[in-house]
C-alpha cells in the first residue's frame, strides 16, 4: 500500500537540511530503484522553485510500504529526523487514484 510521509521543518532548519541531504537522497533513491517510490520534494518557504536562504518548510514523500508500521519506522529513520530537520512527521495511508 502507498503511504504519504508529511513532515514539518523546524525553523531556520535549511543548514541541517544541507548537511543531511546525502543520506536523506540515497534512502530516497534506493526506494526509486526498487519501484517503491511514487513522489517526493521539499516545500519551499516561498513561491519560488529555487527558494535560496529562504529555505523549506516540510517535506512529502509518497512511497509503498507492506504496513503503516513499516513506513513509521522509515520514516523514523530518516537523516532528516536525525540531524534535526523536522520539528513532525505524519505518516497516514495514501489511495492513489490519478494519473
Amino acid at each position: 500500500m502507498w503511504y504519504a510521509i508529511i513532515s514539518e521543518d523546524v525553523k531556520d532548519s535549511l543548514p541541517l537540511r544541507k548537511s543531511a541531504r546525502p543520506e536523506h537522497l540515497a534512502r530516497l533513491n534506493q526506494l526509486k530503484d526498487q519501484g517503491r517510490l511514487l513522489i517526493a520534494g521539499p516545500h519551499p518557504a516561498i513561491d519560488s522553485e529555487d527558494p535560496g536562504e529562504a529555505g523549506f518548510t516540510g517535506s512529502l514523500v509518497v512511497a509503498e510500504f507492506s504496513s503503516l508500521e513499516e513506513a513509521k519506522a522509515w520514516a523514523d529513520a530518516d537523516p532528516f529526523v536525525g540531524a534535526g530537520v523536522y520539528a513532525r512527521v505524519t505518516v497516514k495511508p495514501f489511495k492513489h487514484v490519478l494519473p
